[in-house]
């Protein structure tokens, strides 16, 4: 050893300069952590884009096909990253499921749904929004579509940049509108099914909160403002699971499982009524055993509620992979049948490989960047617990019921949030009714003054204010930005 190398001094600097390294590796680790989930999603929209080469036989027009199974991909991960939220949101704000839990059974589930039951036909494009005849040739059908997916993943993008959950149904619908309308013109547009999907703006949520209000009242009048909670809960939690069993029975039957067979309204609510008096029956000596032993507090009653809210999570999912993942590839189909026959006119049938990128896109998209919106609809907006986040859970399927028995369209997005909206200015209302009776026995100096009252909403107004801003313009800035890259598209190409 040298003098040099064994002076405490050389031994000081050796030691800054290592812990310089390690606070450079510590802020380039910090620094690429964010940029892990864009990386990864980047590596799946590229494997989209080779699986298209590798399926699609027709190599005239494959670079069309490829670039459009990179815009499913880009657009199944942005539904993954923003609506999946809607339906493990409430779950994990309840606490009822962790969010690597919610993530696991939301993946698997999602993609159930997806595979098994979302090989929909779309008898006309995009729910009959445009009028496919209009736009000429198969050149202009494929870019308007190609624009149309492209700015409903912006949109949808965005949207969960800022932490707002927003329709992809209508981010989709509003791309194409707009590359509709720039196609084609004016009248290109199915106006009368746009003044319904607007109406659904209003529909949705409000019926939503409304059946979620009703059965938080249910469960406070019944359960929680009880002397014998415990008592009062093996009489009613059955009753509500059977509910929540029949419910869900009836969604799946209209909406999860209508690709595989057709079912009529009235054979879905006697399967539904069959399946609720079942499980109710079934859970009667369930929950008693599970009761026994319990405190006569509410907080033991949460217990009660857990396993089933996990289960209408899951089934929510399975319900949402079987619908939504259309808004992601049904564009993608029309576009591979245009490319491969010329036909843009015809029912529109997607094929198996273009599910599977619809499926796994919505998993990774909820994998890599769910949590944000999971975080926002289960936490912030209102606080949950397992009865609350129930009650929004079951006025997801009941809501989406009754729009199809009224023959309403209606947004699962919108339902679920106004659920949440329901829930918590519900309970803003029963907080202001408790204070205004406990005034009838307590001196007027003990009751609340007006700036302690506004501290005390139970509702976030701020996130209210930005959620229902971005509904309200989403087809408008879908259609807008659609519009915009349709143009672009032709002017280039032209």
């Amino acid at each position: 050893m040298t003098q040099e190398s064994g002076d405490p001094r050389h031994l000081e600097t050796l030691d800054r300069d290592l812990a310089r390294y390690s606070a450079l590796e510590m802020a380039t680790s910090y620094v690429a952590r964010p940029m892990v989930g864009p990386g990864i999603g980047l590596v799946f929209i590229l494997l989209a884009g080779i699986s298209a080469m590798l399926f699609f036989g027709d190599p005239s027009n494959s670079l069309i096909v490829v670039i459009a199974a990179s815009l499913g991909a880009y657009m199944a991960l942005n539904i993954g990253a923003n609506d999946v939220a809607n339906n493990m949101g409430p779950a994990v704000g309840a606490n009822a499921l962790s969010m690597g839990g919610a993530i696991a059974i939301a993946v698997v589930f999602e993609s159930a749904g997806a595979l098994i039951a979302g090989g929909d036909v779309v008898s006309t494009i995009a729910k009959g929004i445009i009028a496919p005849e209009s736009m000429g040739t198969s050149s202009v059908f494929i870019w308007a579509m190609m624009a149309a997916l492209l700015s409903a993943a912006l949109w949808v993008n965005l949207a969960t940049w800022i932490g707002a959950p927003v329709s992809t149904t209508h981010s989709v619908v509003g791309g194409v509108m707009g590359a509709g309308i720039a196609a084609a013109g004016i009248s290109a547009v199915n106006w009368p099914t746009m003044g319904g999907i607007a109406a659904s703006w209003v529909i949705s949520p409000v019926l939503g909160g409304a059946i979620a209000a009703l059965f938080l009242w249910l469960i406070k009048s019944r359960i929680i403002y009880r002397d014998d909670k415990i008592a009062a809960a093996r009489r009613w939690v059955p009753v509500l699971v059977g509910i929540m069993a029949g419910a869900f029975s009836s969604y799946l039957s209209l909406k999860g499982l209508k690709q595989i067979i057709q079912i009529e309204m009235q054979t879905a609510l006697l399967i539904g009524a069959g399946t609720g008096i079942l499980v109710w029956l079934v859970m009667i000596p369930v929950i008693r055993k599970q009761s026994h032993g319990l405190e006569n507090r509410n907080k033991s009653l949460k217990v009660l509620f857990g396993i089933p809210l996990v289960v209408s999570a899951a089934l929510l999912s399975f319900a949402h992979g079987a619908n939504d993942v259309a808004n992601a590839v049904a564009p993608l189909a029309a576009i591979v049948q245009a490319s491969q026959s010329d036909s843009f006119t015809d029912a529109v049938s997607i094929p198996f490989w273009v599910m599977v990128i619809g499926a796994f896109g919505i998993s990774f998209g909820l994998f890599l960047f769910g949590p944000k919106l999971i975080r926002m609809v289960g936490g912030k907006i209102t606080k949950l617990n397992p009865m609350r986040a129930y009650c929004v859970a079951l006025s997801a399927a009941i809501t989406v019921i009754v729009a199809s028995w009224l023959g309403l369209p209606v947004s699962s997005t919108h339902i679920a949030v106004g659920g949440v909206f329901g829930v918590g200015f519900f309970r803003e209302w029963d907080a202001e009714r408790r204070i205004r009776k406990s005034r009838l026995t307590m001196p007027d100096d003990a009751s609340y003054a007006p700036e302690e009252r506004r501290r005390r909403k139970l509702v976030r107004r701020s996130h209210f204010m930005t959620i229902i801003a971005a509904w309200i313009i989403t087809v408008p800035a879908a259609a807008s930005l659609s519009a915009i890259i349709f143009l672009s598209i032709n002017a280039a190409l032209g």
